[in-house]
């Protein structure tokens, strides 16, 4: 099923995922086409990776120093043991870009929207990995200019 068609249909589940510009950027991500998300070290965070499947929408952050919503990635490998461990709790899931947004998305932006106040990003801060409703996902695509 085409990304499109599965976003529309209802299908798709989406999350938050934050990175430091300095050591992950969404151009690094653009320009290798593809990764693996390691090195998660928070149990909450490593269990939203293992509910990822195949195709779920993800907006990325830049946290830290930017602090915005930057473009929007989807799940291409379902999550497995985290490459950078031995220790087998941990685990990582493959993204790749789908496109940047047209209008990045403040911190700001989104603490001055009464319809996110509920995010887990706003409510779990220190999380590098949270899910959203489709309804939170939907509306900083909206505020953001951006289609799926």
């Amino acid at each position: 099923m085409p990304k499109a068609a599965k976003i529309l249909s209802g299908r798709a589940k989406f999350y938050g995922m934050k990175s430091e510009p300095k050591a992950y950027s969404w151009a690094d991500l653009v320009k290798e086409g593809s990764t693996y998300w390691d090195g998660v070290r928070n149990y909450q965070a490593r269990n939203v990776m293992k509910d990822m499947k195949i195709g779920d929408i993800i907006l990325f952050y830049h946290s830290v120093t930017d602090k915005e919503f930057v473009g929007v990635c989807r799940v291409v490998k379902e999550f497995y043991q985290d490459p950078t461990t031995d220790d087998t709790k941990w685990v990582a899931v493959d993204i790749e870009p789908l496109k940047p947004l047209k209008k990045k998305i403040s911190l700001a932006d989104v603490k001055a929207e009464a319809k996110l106040a509920s995010m887990a990003m706003l409510k779990q801060v220190r999380l590098s990995v949270f899910p959203m409703t489709e309804g939170e996902a939907k509306h900083i695509l909206k505020m953001a200019k951006t289609e799926l």
